[in-house]
């Protein structure tokens, strides 16, 4: 039986090149594979077919590939769904930057919690609506691989909306956490025991070990001997906390109280306040480039080793059923027994031909639960508001974000999400225009 596989906003090309070229890589899925490659932009869409049909040829593979601005078309009869859509696109994004900026609030990169990550869900929100019930009528089968931010308020939300689906969020950062602190500490990764657990973005390694001891006591030993790697948020977090978190440290100052609004704390921690405008922009260069490489006729560039995206090793476990574990996030039921049940959480995951199974992780200790509810508090409000149509609710989110709250009044915050309301217009559930 041929795989299908469609991609939704295939026209984010890089990540897009990477997770085909991963996928082709396989000899289970080169050759008897569909790739229905789906986007709104006709140019990017166009992009990302030449990406495709370029990556097969270079790698020798074989694949029937579609591409169309019909969503219904690439979701008919798919096995997987890879969904990367980015709502608003760049445009949007630096409304949810320069905006609550005039208001003086600070953000990194605003797509995980916080004014950025509520707005970006709330515009996200009704199309994972159309999404999911495109799939129950054409391909109700399917596992839906979410890659779009925020990621655990998107499993949130098509979890409440849509429970019979078969969603997961799939997400590298506990990998890559990994794989950066093996390399800092000098120990090969391949040897490493490692076992993780929270939310999105603000998991926390509850087990990092090497041979059967834990390597805890030389990450002390080196952060005692290196001031400078002591000026990191992740590191600070993690002397503190006792647990190193899952996110880097761009990412984690905006989830939390302590950080953005000392002008000292950002100097000590070198935290890159608006850093992800620039990480967009360049990622708008990067699809320039990688449009203009395939117009001449170039070769493209392929990842020289596998880019570690869960997705391609999913696909491949449940076709072939070889046992694979990865961490992933699912709605929480009975999974971490002390936080919010129903929102999602980021737990070890079992995946062969079965599915992606999560396994029972139960108490996190104390104050790691503790600050992950401050994010859990901030989604589960949104994906209420969304549910319910109620707008008062997405002020409440904001006025409970941790960021935000150490940040701003409340009557600020008001003002700000009636701003952000008006800025993104259509592009915002209608019941929450107000």
């Amino acid at each position: 039986m041929t795989t299908v596989i469609a991609f939704l906003g295939a026209g984010s090309v890089v990540f897009t090149r990477e997770l085909l070229a991963d996928i082709l890589s396989y000899a289970e899925l080169r050759d008897d594979v569909t790739l229905a490659l789906h986007d709104i932009d006709a140019e990017r869409l166009e992009t990302a077919a030449a990406i495709a049909r370029r990556t097969a040829e270079q790698l020798d593979a074989r694949p029937r590939i579609t591409a169309g601005l019909d969503r219904r078309a690439a979701l008919e009869n798919a096995h997987f769904v890879i969904n990367a859509i980015q709502v608003g696109g760049y445009a949007a994004t630096v409304r949810d930057f320069e905006i609550p900026a005039r208001y003086g609030l600070r953000q990194t990169i605003a797509d995980t919690a916080g004014i950025g990550g509520i707005f970006r869900a709330l515009r996200t929100f009704p199309v994972l609506q159309g999404i999911a019930a495109d799939m129950r009528e054409l391909c109700p089968d399917a596992w839906l691989l979410n890659y779009t931010n925020p990621m655990a308020m998107n499993v949130a939300y098509l979890g409440t909306i849509a429970p019979e689906l078969k969603v997961v969020g799939l997400c590298h950062s506990v990998f890559w956490t990994v794989h950066d602190l093996a390399a800092l500490l000098g120990v090969p990764l391949d040897e490493i025991d490692y076992r993780a657990a929270g939310v999105n973005h603000q998991a926390w390694l509850l087990r990092f070990a090497h041979r059967g001891e834990s390597l805890y006591p030389r990450l002390d030993a080196l952060l005692q001997s290196d001031s400078e790697l002591r000026r990191r948020v992740r590191m600070d977090m993690y002397s503190r906390l006792g647990y190193f978190p899952t996110e880097t440290s761009e990412h984690s100052s905006e989830y939390l109280p302590w950080y953005l609004h000392h002008d000292e704390e950002i100097a000590r921690l070198r935290i890159p306040v608006g850093d992800y405008l620039g990480i967009s922009a360049e990622n708008v260069a990067e699809y320039e480039r990688t449009r203009d490489t395939l117009r001449a006729g170039d070769p493209l560039p392929l990842p020289e080793r596998a880019a570690a995206e869960y997705a391609p090793q999913v696909i491949h476990s449940i076709v072939t059923g070889t046992v694979r574990q990865i961490h992933a996030n699912l709605p929480n039921r009975g999974l971490i027994t002390n936080l919010p049940q129903g929102y999602a959480v980021e737990v070890p995951c079992v995946v062969d031909r079965l599915g992606v199974r999560p396994e029972y992780v139960g108490e996190l200790p104390a104050q790691l639960a503790a600050v992950n509810r401050g994010l859990v508090n901030v989604g589960d409000l949104t994906v209420r508001a969304a549910v319910t149509g109620d707008a008062r609710m997405v002020r409440q989110a904001a006025m409970v974000d941790p960021n935000t709250a150490a940040t701003l009044t409340v009557d600020a915050i008001w003002a700000l999400c009636d701003e952000l309301t008006a800025a993104h217009g259509d592009l915002m559930p209608e019941t929450l225009r107000q």
